[in-house]
């Protein structure tokens, strides 16, 4: 098997996984609350990279982390997992996952938005139009199924989502700044999140009832979207000839993601979660433009 077809197997097993942790996130929040659900789902990912240091005796690198290194590390897990799983399970609690799912999303184009001042980007016709279109596709999807008498249901839950994408972008940003071994920043922001998670859990007195409940939704998360599947994706970004061979499969999540929504949790998917859905990735496309004229 060649290099790109293994990135192939890699970038698909990625999506696959990721496809299915709206599923894992609703169910998980039937037992736990965000704070619980991210508890569990934090240290389980910290033990996935602990472990993945080991097999590829990466503890070395961990010696030569600067003082000033340990400060962005710190950032990092306040932006990632703390502050965007915390967002995102309370906007889970509170809408439909094919709501919570999509709107979430929206980040490529928010990414996309906090690069003008943030990297020093220009500011294209392109990118204007693609934040309208997606933010088109987020109001068209917050109707949840309701077009004719318009409005937005939940708008608590849609904010969420939206900051969370916000919050996810700016952890990218930070994260393009820093060029340390990608496992090693996955470790370490992974560390200083569960400690943040854990003083939160103690203080607002989460701890104790995590013990009497249900944890293998909280476990897969841990495992599935916030620890090996990170591992699987960079493999397909390493073999691959090209980034972009392999970052289009991204696409695909969602869609595949609201047919597990239906199958498992049984979810009736409005046809504003496809319309919206649509509108959103087609703002991301149209965002990806590169050599647009003004």
């Amino acid at each position: 098997m060649t290099n790109q077809a293994k990135a192939y197997v890699y970038a698909g097993l990625t999506v696959f996984f990721w496809s299915t942790v709206a599923t894992a996130f609703e169910i998980g929040l039937r037992d736990l609350n965000s704070i619980q659900l991210l508890l569990v789902a934090n240290i389980t990912a910290l033990l996935v990279f602990f472990v993945l240091l080991m097999v590829q005796r990466k503890f070395n690198l961990l010696r030569e982390v600067t003082a000033r290194a340990f400060g962005l590390s710190a950032l990092q897990g306040l932006l990632n997992p703390f502050a965007y799983y915390l967002l995102i399970f309370k906007a889970y609690s509170l809408l439909p996952a094919q709501v919570a799912q999509p709107a979430n999303f929206v980040w490529p184009v928010v990414l996309m938005l906090l690069s003008v001042p943030l990297l020093k980007q220009p500011l294209r016709f392109y990118n204007v139009v693609a934040l309208l279109v997606s933010f088109a596709g987020v109001l068209i999807l917050s109707s949840q199924g309701n077009l004719r008498g318009f409005r937005i249901v939940q708008p608590l839950g849609i904010a969420l989502a939206l900051l969370s994408s916000v919050v996810w972008s700016l952890f990218w940003i930070v994260n393009l700044k820093d060029n340390r071994d990608n496992l090693v920043k996955l470790f370490l922001s992974s560390l200083f999140s569960a400690g943040y998670i854990l003083i939160l859990a103690l203080a607002t007195d989460n701890f104790n009832p995590v013990l009497s409940k249900p944890l293998y939704a909280s476990v897969y998360i841990g495992l599935f979207e916030m620890g090996i599947t990170f591992a699987f994706w960079l493999k397909a970004l390493q073999l691959s000839d090209s980034t972009g061979k392999v970052a289009n499969f991204i696409y695909l999540t969602p869609f595949i993601s609201l047919i597990f929504i239906h199958l498992i949790l049984h979810e009736e998917l409005y046809y504003t979660s496809i319309i919206g859905l649509c509108l959103i990735v087609g703002g991301i496309l149209i965002g990806r433009i590169k050599n647009a004229k003004v």
